[in-house]
């Protein structure tokens, strides 16, 4: 019984004096490929007022912004005319 006591005492001694040795963990950032960037100009025009509802309504019900209607109707006309 005493020499378990001793044991049990020097444990205490022991964990007191010794730093714990935890491992150390590295933390890598992720590396995502960034997305080539456009380099984009302003296109300025004038459009009927009416039409401009008409766009801002389909933006609204679709989650769209005027540059992203803009741009997708663009491309469209563009591939059409290509064709």
């Amino acid at each position: 019984m005493q020499d378990y006591k001793s044991k049990l005492g020097n444990l205490a001694d022991k964990l007191k004096k010794d730093q714990p040795k935890t491992p150390i963990q590295e933390v890598h950032p992720v590396r995502v490929a960034t997305p080539v960037k456009v380099s984009e100009v302003q296109l300025n025009t004038w459009i009927p007022k009416t039409l401009l509802k008409q766009i801002k309504a389909y933006g609204l019900n679709h989650e769209l912004s005027l540059k992203e209607i803009n741009i997708k109707a663009l491309e469209l006309f563009l591939s059409h005319k290509s064709k």
